[in-house]
């Protein structure tokens, strides 16, 4: 369902999101030198150069830091597969409506003609339900809206969707793929029956209709292929001959043979008037949902601020003096806890290697990673499990192995975030920041980066730990309570 303009849509807002958290200087500084790269190679800065960039960089956020643009874009968004589980269930049920449809209007017992009356009138409804969905989708109108809402597809709750501009096209054009199904799933019902039955067409009214001004009325609706296929162009005499009434004796007409002459023309007539307006309805909106989303990128709000910062020079003061060597300050009021006694050992972002030792490994009731290259299905998936476990504990507790000398990022804080919610409340998270090598304990200034990180979360439910790994008197710079409070 995803095509390339609605994933760069995808993948311009999550990283807007995600530069929320940084600061307004780096991110200028950034930019800015993204525009000089272009200016120097003669590119000219576009989205997909943008997000390209930040992946080579290492700066695209969340799970898709590790993969180029391409494997990052295709990354499932939430809002997205909401929608292709949508279009598939309109597929399923298109294909098993129209046999169903297909099977009741040719049913025939013998006893009565199949009226084609009735099958003209049908596919009438049909045209006309295609039709309404083109202008609806022409005109922006969404008369699902509050189911869509309710059904959690139409929105992030309060933060606005990146989808919302899209929803009516994107409802049309599920709507147009099942209305597809249906019609390809009659046509080819149909031709099976024609094959497996002996089936007896006719015409009827309850109107004063003559048989010269309903082939009138066929003639019309057979134009579009009246030189394509002329077998399926009903004749003046075929039309007399088939016209049945209620009080017509079970003998009917002379002929039998003509009543399954009719089958070409009912096959063209399903075709034309039923597959032909889904087909042209279905490319109506891919076109409109690619203009659309070009649209919804450029009116984005975080593209205003690019552009501000790709097209202006960051301002430099002056000063011989620079703190480009300088590290920041280390000093933090957060202190390193006691490890506690978990029950379940998290490696974030393949902090399993190389090994810990046993005295760290050992013990756990569940060792499971996160993060890094893990989708975002997989890490709720860690979740979940750990979730089961910790329920059973009267003191349950989480160490989150980390590598030391990676800065927290904010896919850590979201997973945090999201499993103290789901976790029970009395659940105890220690960051074990660990060096290369974890027999040594963790540089100062590696550690601090923690203990800042710790300080942004909820600081009585996650704490920064150490292993005990050297005498007391060789670790100063960590205080060690009496365990977590």
């Amino acid at each position: 369902m995803a095509d390339t303009r609605i994933r760069r849509l995808l993948a311009f807002d999550r990283q807007i999101r995600l530069d929320r958290s940084q600061s307004p200087v780096f991110l200028h500084r950034r930019d800015r030198r993204f525009a000089l790269n272009c200016q120097d190679r003669n590119r000219t800065p576009s989205v997909d150069h943008w997000l390209e960039h930040l992946a080579r960089v290492g700066q695209v956020g969340m799970a898709d830091r590790h993969r180029p643009l391409d494997a990052a874009a295709r990354t499932p968004d939430p809002s997205l597969t909401q929608w292709r589980r949508l279009l598939t269930a309109f597929t399923l049920a298109g294909v098993v409506f129209g046999m169903v449809a297909m099977v009741g209007l040719l049913y025939y017992e013998g006893g009565q003609r199949i009226n084609l009356t009735v099958l003209l009138a049908f596919t009438a409804l049909q045209c006309l339900l295609a039709l309404i969905t083109m202008v609806q989708s022409t005109l922006n109108w969404q008369p699902w809206r509050t189911l869509l809402r309710r059904s959690g597809i139409s929105g992030r709750g309060s933060s606005p969707a990146p989808l919302e501009p899209l929803m009516p096209v994107l409802m049309a054009r599920v709507a147009h793929t099942g209305g597809l199904c249906f019609g390809l799933a009659g046509i080819a019902t149909l031709l099976v029956m024609v094959v497996i039955q002996d089936l007896a067409f006719g015409w009827s009214t309850t109107l004063n209709a003559s048989a010269g001004g309903y082939h009138q009325l066929l003639s019309a609706l057979a134009w579009p292929w009246h030189q394509l296929w002329p077998a399926a162009v009903p004749d003046l005499a075929l039309v007399e001959a088939t016209r049945f009434f209620r009080s017509e004796d079970r003998g009917g007409p002379a002929n039998p043979e003509l009543w399954g002459q009719w089958w070409p023309f009912v096959a063209m007539v399903w075709l034309v008037y039923i597959v032909v307006p889904r087909l042209a309805g279905l490319a109506l909106a891919q076109i409109q949902l690619q203009i659309r989303a070009g649209r919804a990128l450029a009116d984005h709000p975080g593209m205003v601020a690019l552009a501000y910062r790709l097209e202006t020079p960051t301002v430099d003061t002056g000063n011989d003096h620079h703190d480009a060597a300088d590290s920041p300050d280390p000093h933090t009021a957060m202190q390193c806890q006691a490890l506690p006694d978990s029950q379940i050992l998290i490696y974030w972002a393949g902090a399993d290697d190389p090994e810990l030792p046993d005295s760290l490994a050992a013990g756990h009731l569940l060792t499971i990673p996160a993060g890094g290259r893990r989708s975002l299905a997989e890490d709720q998936q860690t979740i979940d499990r750990s979730s089961d476990i910790l329920a059973k504990q009267p003191h349950p507790a989480v160490t989150l192995v980390t590598r030391a000398w990676e800065p927290p990022i904010a896919e850590l804080e979201d997973f945090i975030s999201l499993a103290l919610r789901q976790w029970p409340k009395k659940t105890r998270i220690a960051l074990l920041p660990l060096d290369s090598d974890p027999t040594q304990m963790t540089n100062p200034a590696q550690l601090s980066q923690w203990l800042r990180f710790v300080e942004r979360l909820d600081k009585k439910r996650v704490c920064v730990s150490q292993p005990d790994l050297q005498p007391p008197e060789s670790r100063a710079y960590v205080q060690q309570p009496e365990g977590l409070k």
